[in-house]
C-alpha cells in the first residue's frame, strides 16, 4: 500500500503476512457512518487495493462503540430530488460492488453495532466475524426510516441467508445478537473479542469452506415460487404496516418478486427504489422522527447519575412494572406496598418479562434478584431515587411524600409517577421541594418508551438533569415538560379519547369509530385504546383535566366505571376481550357513519397541541411532536402532531376547527395559539416565493 497518501477517516496497515487492514475512524464523530467523504475515500482506497491485491482485506472499526452505524442520516435530508439520491445511492452501491469484486479474501470485523450500510458493506465482504458479547447488534434496519437497503443489501442478504430469514430481517429491522447472527449464516464465526483478529486472519490464511444455501430455500427464490412465497410476507406485512402508509415494505417484496433472476437488475431496481422512497413525505417523516428520538437521547447525557438503589412506593400494575424495568436494566429495586399479595403479583409479572426478554436464564435470575419486596419500606433509608406509584390522589400522594422525606438520605430524588397532578399539588409537603420531579412513565412500562420529566416551579435543574440521565440509563426517552395538568400527553390524549366516548353516545358503532383513527394511521382505536389503559384511569384523567380546563366527561364513561366494567384488565369495557384481545361486533348491513369522523377525532388532539405550545408545556414543536408520537404512538409516518398541522396547513385546519364549533359544540374552538401557526406559515410561504 502507499503510505505516503493520507485520508481523514480511513487507514490502512498492511501485516507482515501481507495483509492489508482497513481502520475505520471517522474523523470529528463517536460514531463511525457512511458519509459521503468516508465512501469516497474508500473508493479511493479500493483503487489501490485493485492494483495492487494484498493477500487479503480485513475491514475493521477504530471505535469503541462499533462497526458502523450505517449510512449518514443526515445527508438523506440535503437531498432534494430523486436524481439526486439515485447518485448518492449508485455511489454507494459501486463501492460495495469493488469489495465484492477484489480479487482477495475480504472479512469484516465487527463488534458492537453493524447496521445498515455498516452491516451492507460487510456483505460485501467474503466472511463477517463477529464479536460475541450482548452488547453486538446487528441488523439492517433502513425500514424504520421509510426505505429499504439501497448498497447491494437486499441481494446479498437473500443469497446469504435465503428469502425468509433476509426479509424477516429487512421487515421488521431488528436487530440480532451475534449467536442469532451465526444461526442463521450471517455470521461465519461469533468469538470473544481477544479472538476477533485471530479469526479474521484465519478467514485469509485459511479460508472456510462456503457452504450453499440449502436446497429448499434456494428453491424459494424459483421464479414460479416467488409469488407464493410474497403473499405470504405480504399478509405478515399487512399486520402492521398499510400499503398507503409505508410503502418500503411492499416496495421491498415487490423488487425481490420482480428481479431476483437478474442480479444486475435487481441492483438498478434497488437503487431506483431507495431514490423514490427516500425522497417520498413518509421517508421524510419517519427520518424527522428519527432525529426527534436522537434528540430526546441527547436530552439526558447531562448528568451520568446512577443510582446505588431505587425505591419503587406501589405495587399496582404501573409501580410493579416500573421497578421490574428498573431491576431488568441492572438496578438494585425495592418496591414496596402494603400487601404481601400485590408484591407476589409484581414478582410474578417481573418473571414473566424476564423469561420472555432476557437469554440466557441465568440473566432473567439475576434481574429477579434486584428485584426486593420490601413491605415495611426498609428501602427508603440506601434509595437515591424514589418513585412514587400510588393511585391519583392528591391528598394521598402528600401524606406519603411527607412520610418518604423523612426517611431517606438529604440527597435523594423523590419523583411522583402522576399522569395528571401538577406537583405545585404536592410540594406542600415537603420540606425541600427541589428534589421533586414527576417521572411519568407510560403503560405497558416495558414497550413504552417515553417518560415525561415533569418539573414544577420549584424543581431544581439538577433534579431535572439527574432524572432525564436516569431514564437514559434505563434505555427511555426523557421529554422535560413543565407541571400543568395532565403536562403533555394525556393532556393531548384525553380529548382525543374523550370525542370517541361522544361518539359512542352518539350510537356510532365502536368499531368505526376505531376504524378511522386507524385509517388515519395510529396504531390502535382510541375505544380499545381507552379499554386497554383501564376505563377507571381514563375517568380519573378526565376529571383532573375537566376540572382545571372546563369540559364535561361522557356520562357513559362513568357508567361504565361504577358496572366495574374497567376495560381489558376486567374482561369488559366497550369491548368484551376474550383471550386478551377485544370482540369487534361489525356494523349493521348499510350503516353509513358520518363524514367527519376522522376530523372531530384528530382536530381535538390537535387543538390541545397548539394550546400546550401556546402555554409552553414543552419547549417547541419537536418536543411536542416527540412526546405524541413516542407517548402515543401517534402515526410515525406523519412526522408528528406539529409536523401534519404544518403539511395540511394551519389555516385549512383552523377553518375546519371552526366550522366543527358550528356543528359540534364549543369544545371544537381554536386555541388562540393557532393565530401564530398561521402567521408563521404565511410568512415562510411568502419567503419561499421569494427565493423562488
Amino acid at each position: 500500500m502507499n503510505a505516503a497518501r493520507k485520508h481523514r477517516h480511513w487507514h490502512v496497515e498492511t501485516d507482515a503476512d501481507g495483509i492489508a487492514w482497513l481502520h475505520l475512524d471517522k474523523a470529528d464523530s463517536d460514531t463511525n457512518v457512511l458519509s459521503r467523504e468516508v465512501l469516497l475515500e474508500l473508493d479511493d482506497l479500493l483503487d489501490e487495493l485493485t492494483r495492487k491485491p494484498p493477500r487479503g482485506v480485513i475491514f475493521v472499526s477504530d471505535k469503541p462503540g462499533g462497526f458502523i452505524a450505517g449510512a449518514d442520516v443526515q445527508e438523506f435530508t440535503q437531498l432534494q430530488t430523486e436524481d439526486e439520491a439515485l447518485e448518492a445511492i449508485r455511489r454507494g452501491q459501486g463501492i460495495m460492488d469493488r469489495i465484492e469484486a477484489l480479487p482477495c479474501p475480504t472479512v469484516a470485523v465487527l463488534h458492537g453495532f453493524a447496521l445498515g450500510g455498516g452491516l451492507e458493506l460487510a456483505l460485501a465482504c467474503d466472511y463477517r466475524v463477529a464479536e460475541d458479547d450482548p452488547g453486538t447488534k446487528l441488523g439492517l434496519p433502513e425500514i424504520r426510516l421509510g426505505i429499504h437497503p439501497g448498497f447491494g443489501g437486499t441481494v446479498r442478504s437473500i443469497e446469504r441467508l435465503g428469502v425468509l430469514q433476509a426479509m424477516n430481517l429487512m421487515l421488521t429491522g431488528r436487530n440480532l445478537s451475534a449467536r442469532a447472527a451465526k444461526r442463521i449464516r450471517l455470521l461465519d464465526y461469533a468469538v470473544p473479542r481477544r479472538h476477533l483478529h485471530t479469526a479474521a486472519r484465519a478467514c485469509v490464511t485459511r479460508p472456510p469452506q462456503r457452504k450453499p444455501l440449502p436446497f429448499w430455500l434456494r428453491l424459494l427464490n424459483a421464479r414460479p415460487l416467488r409469488p407464493w412465497v410474497a403473499k405470504r410476507l405480504q399478509r405478515e406485512v399487512a399486520k402492521k404496516a398499510r400499503k398507503d402508509h409505508y410503502p418500503a415494505p411492499w416496495a421491498l417484496i415487490d423488487l425481490w418478486v420482480r428481479h431476483f433472476d437478474d442480479r444486475r437488475r435487481m441492483l438498478e431496481a434497488e437503487a431506483a427504489s431507495v431514490a423514490r422512497l427516500m425522497t417520498g413525505r413518509t421517508s421524510r417523516n419517519l427520518v424527522r422522527v428519527f432525529g426527534l428520538q436522537e434528540k430526546l437521547k441527547a436530552l439526558g447525557k447531562q448528568q451520568d447519575f446512577r443510582p446505588r438503589h431505587v425505591h419503587v412506593v406501589g405495587g399496582g400494575v404501573m409501580g410493579g412494572d416500573i421497578a421490574a424495568w428498573c431491576a431488568m436494566q441492572g438496578f438494585p429495586v425495592s418496591i414496596q406496598d402494603r400487601e404481601h399479595e400485590t408484591l407476589g403479583r409484581v414478582v410474578r409479572r417481573a418473571f414473566d418479562l424476564y423469561r420472555k426478554k432476557l437469554r440466557p436464564r441465568r440473566n432473567a435470575t439475576a434481574a429477579l434478584d434486584r428485584l426486593m419486596p420490601d413491605l415495611p419500606g426498609h428501602g427508603l433509608r440506601k434509595a437515591e431515587l424514589v418513585i412514587e406509584a400510588i393511585f391519583e390522589d392528591a391528598q394521598v400522594k402528600r401524606d406519603l411524600f411527607a412520610e418518604v422525606e423523612k426517611r431517606v438520605p438529604d440527597d435523594a430524588i423523590l419523583a411522583t409517577n402522576t399522569s395528571s397532578i401538577p406537583l405545585q399539588e404536592l410540594t406542600p409537603a415537603l420540606e425541600r421541594a427541589e428534589r421533586l420531579v414527576g417521572m411519568h412513565f407510560f403503560n405497558p412500562v416495558a414497550k413504552m418508551p417515553l417518560v415525561e420529566i415533569v418539573h414544577g416551579p420549584d424543581t431544581s435543574p439538577e433534579t431535572i438533569e439527574r432524572a432525564s440521565a436516569f431514564a437514559r440509563r434505563i434505555r427511555r426517552l426523557p421529554l422535560p415538560v413543565t407541571s400543568t395538568p395532565g403536562f403533555l400527553v394525556n393532556r393531548v390524549l384525553m380529548p382525543y379519547l374523550m370525542e370517541a366516548v361522544v361518539m359512542v353516545e352518539e350510537g356510532i358503532p365502536l368499531a368505526i369509530i376505531d376504524r378511522v383513527a386507524t385509517d388515519f394511521g395510529m396504531p390502535m382505536g382510541p375505544i380499545e385504546l381507552a379499554d386497554t389503559v383501564g376505563l377507571d384511569i381514563c375517568l380519573k384523567v378526565a376529571e383532573n383535566l375537566t376540572a382545571h380546563f372546563g369540559g364535561e366527561v361522557p356520562g357513559i364513561l362513568r357508567d361504565k366505571v361504577q358496572q366495574g366494567r374497567l376495560g381489558k384488565k376486567s374482561g369488559e369495557g366497550f369491548y368484551v376481550f376474550r383471550k386478551g384481545r377485544p370482540v369487534k361486533p361489525a356494523p349493521e348491513k348499510g350503516y353509513t357513519p358520518p363524514t367527519d369522523l376522522q376530523d372531530r377525532l384528530i382536530l381535538r388532539m390537535l387543538n390541545e397541541v397548539v394550546a400546550c405550545l401556546r402555554e409552553q408545556v414543552v419547549a417547541d414543536g419537536d418536543l411536542a411532536d416527540a412526546g405524541i408520537v413516542f407517548g402515543t404512538g401517534f402515526a410515525p409516518f406523519r412526522g408528528g402532531p406539529v409536523q401534519y398541522i404544518r403539511e395540511r396547513g394551519p389555516g385549512q385546519l383552523h377553518a375546519l376547527l371552526e366550522s366543527l364549533s358550528h356543528s359540534h359544540g364549543e369544545r371544537f374552538t381554536p386555541d388562540a395559539g393557532w393565530r401564530k401557526l398561521i402567521e408563521t406559515a404565511s410568512e415562510a410561504g411568502a419567503e419561499a416565493q421569494d427565493d423562488g
